[in-house]
């Protein structure tokens, strides 16, 4: 076989698989594209969740750093106090109920 004609058979086998390939290549080009487009906006809603759950978060500390500075948690404290208080209390009348039984 010729050389120069196989070089012209193997240049027109290049042209025709560069031919099919540009379009493959442009589907899969769009495809990917696609895919990213997709996945930004995954992102973007899951950024915008933890943005509304970072400031629920945020307004449950600031609640909470006012009852911890305000007076509320010494009233909070006293509450409890008194509730141990009438712990021992009715521990006491129970013990002195048996006594008296």
């Amino acid at each position: 076989m010729n050389p120069v004609a196989l070089m012209g058979e193997l240049i027109g086998l290049v042209v025709v698989v560069m031919i099919f390939s540009i379009p493959i290549v442009s589907i899969w080009t769009r495809h990917r594209k696609e895919l990213m487009q997709m996945q930004a906006n995954t992102t973007a809603e899951k950024a915008a969740q933890y943005a509304t759950s970072n400031k629920e978060l945020e307004d449950r500390v600031a609640v909470l750093e006012r009852i911890v500075t305000d007076r509320g948690y010494d009233v909070a404290t006293q509450i409890e106090a008194l509730r141990d208080q009438r712990r021992v209390e009715d521990l006491l009348e129970a013990r002195e109920t048996e006594r008296s039984t």
